[in-house]
């Protein structure tokens, strides 16, 4: 799992290589909007609680309220992107989320927005947030070419830090010159900007699966593949790690603006700009980074750089201080966030990548929404400086964990998709439905080679599971010490014709060429169904 080089195995790309794509290009100009817009609405719902009582956790309830929808429903809506056409079910997104916004517009110019309803409509809008990210992030790879991805996904933390620097500033002026209100009418017209460049946009890409999964059962594939998979556990928690601490500064920073500064909206628009700028840099410099250093460097040296802005954040006396510190911190942020983004999406199959993209905003989501809400909490109990400086020494000891746990060495990972299976040749076919299927392998292996094929059968139990068994055992004949039989269980057929249709990669074909090549001649297969598949 150490990585010994760079962190990828792709040759660079220019940081806005993508923009040449037209499709790419149009879409990702439209969703810019939308994340000003975003960025507005957050802005305004903060400042409109910022006099309220308990506002260190009010104000923190707002990045909760967006990013708590995404932990609660990002799983469900990267299964249904998985299973249905990503594009229509983008666009019935944006007239969700341009309806709550109106919603929101309406009720607050005419004074009827207390707290517990301007954070039940922004939940309301972070559900629409939740069913758009997993459904785009599997989209992008349809946009561009594969050695662009890390490229694209760099450009995604671009337009969202330049979302954070543009739409507080505009929201700052308007909220000093109109009030709240008109910031989420812009919203609501920036989604359905979105919306339209999704209209628009026609794909050449037929989707690959003809029945889509069952939405049960699509679900529990993406879980398993997660579950069984070591390399995305490990991004998910590094993400992690870096999450908690790392939410801090943007939960904590209306607070830091006004009590602490003494500085009002425009300020606070000032503020989150530097970070953006500094994120935006940080896009920038991330193929540099890529090339010049390893992964646990570069995440080594990120996560000090965050801490130490931390500190500085919770420290400084001044503005001039505080916005030097936040640019770097900003850098911090998009290098290792885009990083990691990048190592998964590149990382996950094809016909799990919607799921797998999902469980990585789940981490995402929810290591905001929790760290948002408990350095709220620790800032009203025991002060800003408290919070902050508790936060840097987490982001601190995170880093330095990066040689107990480093990021996975992906170079030469082959996850491109491969059928190389033999044709199944049953005396009938089988209800799809039908389940659970147990699967026989019998290997015939000589004495020297049975501690070298065990070991081997460990990688191709992971590739079992990874793509859809339940339950898997390896096991030597009492009989014939030299045959060793593998079984493995899955919940239907359908699943296992899943197997035979798409779910597999170059990497399992590899792992099982290791073991197979330990034996003597090809292995024996027979599958074993439920006695309602004979009526």
């Amino acid at each position: 799992m150490v990585s010994a080089g760079p962190a990828t195995a792709e040759p660079t790309t220019s940081a806005w290589a993508p923009l040449r794509v037209a499709a790419y290009r149009n879409l990702w100009l439209a969703l810019l909007a939308a994340n000003i817009g975003t960025w507005m609405q957050t802005v305004g719902a903060q400042w409109l609680l910022i006099e309220e009582r308990n506002a260190s956790t009010l104000v923190s309830l707002v990045q909760t309220a967006s990013m708590l929808p995404i932990l609660m429903l990002a799983l469900p809506a990267g299964a249904l992107a998985d299973a249905f056409d990503r594009r229509h079910l983008l666009i019935a997104v944006q007239l969700y989320l341009a309806a709550v916004g109106v919603l929101l517009t309406v009720l607050t110019a005419a004074g009827r927005m207390p707290p517990a309803l301007l954070l039940t409509l922004t939940f309301a809008i972070g559900v629409g947030q939740a069913l758009t990210l997993p459904c785009w992030a599997a989209i992008i790879p349809e946009l561009v070419p594969r050695n662009q991805l890390q490229s694209a996904s760099a450009l995604g933390s671009i337009s969202v830090n330049a979302a954070r620097s543009i739409g507080p500033a505009i929201a700052g002026l308007l909220i000093a010159r109109a009030g709240v209100a008109p910031l989420f009418a812009l919203n609501a017209i920036a989604v359905l900007v979105f919306g339209f460049a999704l209209y628009r946009w026609r794909t050449d890409h037929a989707r690959a699966v003809e029945v889509p999964e069952r939405f049960t059962a699509a679900l529990r594939a993406g879980g398993r593949f997660v579950r069984h998979s070591p390399v995305v556990r490990r991004l998910l928690f590094r993400a992690l790690l870096f999450l908690v601490p790392g939410s801090a500064i943007w939960a904590l920073l209306p607070l830091v603006a006004n009590r602490q500064l003494g500085l009002g909206s425009s300020g606070y628009g000032v503020l989150l700009a530097a970070l953006g700028v500094g994120a935006i840099a940080g896009g920038l410099v991330l193929p540099w980074v890529r090339v010049h250093l390893t992964a646990g460097a570069f995440l080594l040296v990120a996560s000090l750089l965050y801490g130490a802005a931390l500190i500085v954040v919770a420290l400084a006396p001044s503005l001039p201080v505080v916005l030097v510190a936040l640019a770097p911190a900003g850098v911090a942020w998009v290098t290792v966030l885009s990083n990691l983004n990048a190592e998964i999406q590149l990382y996950l199959p094809g016909w799990v990548r919607a799921r797998g993209l999902a469980v990585y905003q789940v981490v995402f989501a929810g290591g905001q929404a929790l760290g948002a809400l408990s350095w709220g909490v620790v800032g009203d109990m025991a002060g800003l400086v408290t919070a902050h400086l508790a936060a840097a020494a987490l982001m601190l000891l995170g880093a330095f964990t990066v040689r107990l746990w480093p990021l996975p060495d992906l170079r030469g990972v082959n996850q491109d998709p491969e059928s190389y299976w033999p044709a199944l040749r049953l005396t009938h076919e089988p209800d799809p439905r039908i389940g659970p299927v147990v699967i026989i392998v019998t290997y015939v292996v000589r004495a020297e080679h049975e501690v070298a094929f065990i070991d081997a059968m460990e990688e191709v139990r992971g590739s079992r599971q990874r793509t859809g068994a339940t339950r898997w055992g390896l096991y030597r004949e009492g009989e014939s010490p030299s045959c060793f039989v593998e079984v493995y269980q899955l919940p239907s057929w359908d699943e296992h014709l899943r197997q035979h249709g798409g779910r597999l990669t170059g990497a399992d074909r590899e792992a099982e060429q290791r073991a197979v090549a330990l034996a003597d001649g090809p292995p024996q297969v027979r599958h074993l169904l439920p006695t309602e598949a004979g009526s």
